[in-house]
C-alpha cells in the first residue's frame, strides 16, 4: 500500500558541507535489491516478506514479485512493534498525507502506472516541499554554528569499541564525492554487464567504456 516515501531533510552548518538526511520509510530502498540482484547476492532477513508474511531473501526475484504485489518492503522497524515497526509505518502514511492530500494527488492503490485492463495510465503523483528562512528566527551565521557544533559534538562522542569514528548524515557523501572526482566512479562488476548488454542491443560503436 505505502512506498519508499523518503524524507529528506537538508540544513546549512558553519562546515565545508551542511547536514543531509536523506532515507526511505521503509527498512531499506527498492535500489538495494537491485544492487543485490546485480551482484547475485541474497538480502538479509527483515527486509521483504511475501503474501503470507514470511521473509524473503533471493534477491533474483523480488523485484518482479513486487511488482506483481506478491511481496513488499517492510517499514523503518521492521515487522510489528517490538523494534518499532509502527513508526516506520507511521511515517510513511504521514509522508503519504503531505505527497498528496495538499496536491490532490494519486496515493496508495491509486499508484500503479497501469489500469485493471493491463493499459498505461498516466499518474498525477504529488510532492510536498518546505523551505524555512532562517532569518525570521534567529542570523544565519549563528544558526550554521549552533548546527555545526551539534555535528561536531555528535562526532566527539563515544563510539562503539570497534568503529573508527561516527559519521553525522552528509558526512560520508561529501567525502565520498571529492574521492570520485579525483579518482573517478568505480562501476561495479553487475552495472557493467548491463551496460555491455545495452551497449549491443542500441549498436553502440566507436567508444571505448574500459571494460
Amino acid at each position: 500500500m505505502l512506498g519508499t516515501n523518503p524524507i529528506a531533510v537538508a540544513v546549512p552548518t558553519d562546515e565545508d558541507f551542511p547536514y543531509m538526511f536523506d532515507a526511505a520509510t521503509s527498512v531499506i530502498p527498492r535500489g538495494k535489491i537491485e544492487v543485490a540482484a546485480r551482484a547475485d547476492k541474497p538480502i538479509p532477513e527483515g527486509w521483504v516478506i511475501n503474501r503470507e508474511g514470511r521473509p524473503v531473501t533471493d534477491s533474483s526475484s523480488i523485484i518482479a514479485e513486487m511488482n506483481k504485489g506478491n511481496m513488499a518492503l517492510l517499514p523503518l522497524g521492521g515487522m510489528g512493534e517490538l523494534m518499532g515497526g509502527h513508526k516506520g509505518y507511521g511515517l510513511s502514511t504521514f509522508v503519504e498525507i503531505f505527497s498528496a492530500a495538499f496536491q490532490n494527488g494519486a496515493y496508495l492503490s491509486m499508484l500503479h502506472d497501469t489500469d485493471h485492463a493491463g493499459n498505461t495510465q498516466f499518474l498525477c503523483i504529488g510532492h510536498f516541499f518546505l523551505a524555512i528562512n532562517v532569518e525570521h528566527f534567529i542570523p544565519g551565521d549563528i544558526f550554521k554554528q549552533i548546527t555545526g557544533n551539534m555535528m561536531r559534538e555528535l562526532r566527539a562522542s563515544r563510539k562503539a569499541e570497534d568503529q573508527p569514528r561516527i559519521y553525522t548524515a552528509g558526512e560520508k557523501e561529501y567525502y565520498n564525492t571529492l574521492k570520485n572526482q579525483a579518482e573517478g566512479i568505480e562501476i561495479s562488476p553487475g552495472v557493467q554487464k548491463a551496460l555491455q548488454v545495452l551497449r549491443k542491443e542500441l549498436d553502440i560503436t566507436g567508444k571505448d567504456w574500459g571494460f
